[in-house]
């Protein structure tokens, strides 16, 4: 994998009525963003791939460079009995289901009305412009 690096950075995502989604600064944990290995959208690596320890950069991402559009395929309307009785099922609520491998699927219910169920695999964030505020902690 030639041109492969690691950043670890400081990252704010900003949505664009100036709210801030995610704050690895608020948290205290830096996260690592890997240049060349496909994880990134190649939108994406163009705004890092040249960052260095120190930088600070800012840049604004249109969804299909970001978390992806929404796909309608992802929202899925189920049966109230498929869920425990006791789980509370109000908008907002995130539910993990097993996805293929037994790999953890987080969900996002939408909307109950009756006995359906509305929920929205969908990452949170696809289908919005989103602006990343980086810091350049280490290259590695």
């Amino acid at each position: 994998m030639t041109g492969a690096r690691s950043l670890l950075c400081h990252m704010d995502i900003v949505l664009e009525d100036g709210s801030i989604a995610e704050s690895t600064k608020q948290s205290g944990k830096p996260v690592w963003l890997n240049v060349g290995d496909n994880s990134l959208s190649p939108e994406f690596e163009a705004q890092i791939g040249q960052l260095q320890q120190g930088d600070k950069h800012q840049f604004i991402l249109q969804p299909e460079a970001a978390f992806g559009p929404i796909n309608p395929d992802a929202i899925h309307y189920l049966e109230r009995s498929r869920f425990p009785a006791d789980m509370v099922l109000e908008p907002g609520v995130i539910i993990s289901f097993t996805g293929p491998a037994n790999s953890e699927i987080p969900g996002m219910v939408r909307d109950v009305a009756a006995d359906s169920v509305t929920v929205d695999l969908n990452h949170p964030l696809a289908g919005q412009v989103l602006k990343f505020e980086l810091e350049v902690v280490q290259v590695g």
